[in-house]
């Protein structure tokens, strides 16, 4: 048997095996208790339009707010790491080495409960302020590295040339370093902003009101209201509506810069 004829043999059985469980499932499943767990329109009903006008609203202005922060704070530290005096270096990579290896979820419960008793510290906006700001301190760990790694991939000639063009370390750093090294990072920080959507649902451990509760809290509170796993596929398809968009984005970018390239 030729090779060519050995591999199209081999794919045809790969699809009739993907048929024959595509099909094993279908008939095995007990759709009725699917529809009435997980597809009620009744429960939907009912979760609208809270799920979109509070939870998924909170959402993304938790997100918005958890970014800016990371991207304020990851700027800083990634610029104490290239920085030519040690003790800068040093905190940054300490501080970025430290929030990198700790869970998001311990990080959060120690801001919303270890470090206000320890300090007799009401953080501001409640338990939900304590978890955006344990957000923040993680993400501008991560994000400090993908700026870091943006800046040292812009090619030394474009400083050289600054440089002698009698420009200042500091405005050479801010018109020609920092935009270009933007420009390398977008794919990553877009990815980077995807992450902190689904990390906003480990704000629950926190303890949120009402009114301030994400898609995970609100999914989590009306499923057990409800008894009914609907608003669970609610929750879910609200983030993908939110973070599809982002991810086709990236992919996009990404294709934008091998070209440029």
């Amino acid at each position: 048997m030729r090779p060519s004829t050995r591999k199209r043999l081999f794919r045809g059985v790969l699809y009739a095996i993907f048929i024959l469980a595509v099909a094993a499932v279908i008939l095995v499943a007990d759709w009725e208790a699917i529809r009435a767990n997980f597809f009620n329109l009744d429960v939907a009903a009912e979760a609208f339009p809270t799920v979109v006008t509070e939870a998924a609203k909170n959402t993304v202005v938790y997100t918005v707010i958890a970014f800016i922060g990371g991207m304020i704070g990851g700027l800083i530290l990634a610029l104490m790491k290239l920085s030519p005096v040690g003790p800068y270096r040093w905190v940054a990579t300490a501080y970025i080495e430290l929030f990198r290896g700790l869970p998001a979820l311990l990080v959060i419960f120690g801001f919303a409960f270890a470090v206000p008793i320890a300090f007799e510290w009401r953080p501001p906006g409640g338990s939900t302020g304590a978890g955006l700001i344990a957000l923040i301190v993680v993400s501008s760990a991560y994000i400090a590295e993908t700026i870091r790694a943006g800046i040292e991939a812009v090619p030394k000639g474009q400083v050289e040339a600054a440089r002698s063009l009698g420009m200042r370390p500091s405005w050479t750093l801010v018109s020609v370093v920092l935009p270009q090294a933007f420009r390398i990072i977008t794919p990553p920080l877009t990815n980077e902003l995807v992450i902190l959507i689904k990390d906003t649902s480990l704000l629950f451990i926190a303890g949120m009101a009402l009114g301030d509760r994400e898609l995970t809290t609100f999914a989590r509170d009306t499923v057990s209201s409800q008894a009914n796993s609907t608003p669970l596929v609610l929750a879910a398809l609200l983030y993908l509506i939110i973070t599809l968009p982002l991810t086709q984005l990236v992919a996009k970018l990404e294709r934008h810069n091998k070209r440029g390239r």
